[in-house]
């Protein structure tokens, strides 16, 4: 299920807010909810490897 938040944000800045999250180390689960976004958006961010295998 996508998070209404997640889904209000513009790409770039979904984008970004995933690099960041990723840098920062913040929790699977959040990370995970962002790619589902990025996914859903057909997306594809610089290092992004189908949902980075983390976990």
């Amino acid at each position: 299920m996508r998070d209404r938040g997640i889904k209000q944000l513009s790409d770039q800045l979904l984008l970004q807010s995933y690099h960041k999250a990723r840098e920062l180390n913040l929790s699977k689960e959040f990370i995970h909810q962002i790619e589902e976004e990025i996914k859903h958006r057909s997306l594809q961010p610089i290092g992004f490897n189908q949902r980075s295998q983390v976990g």
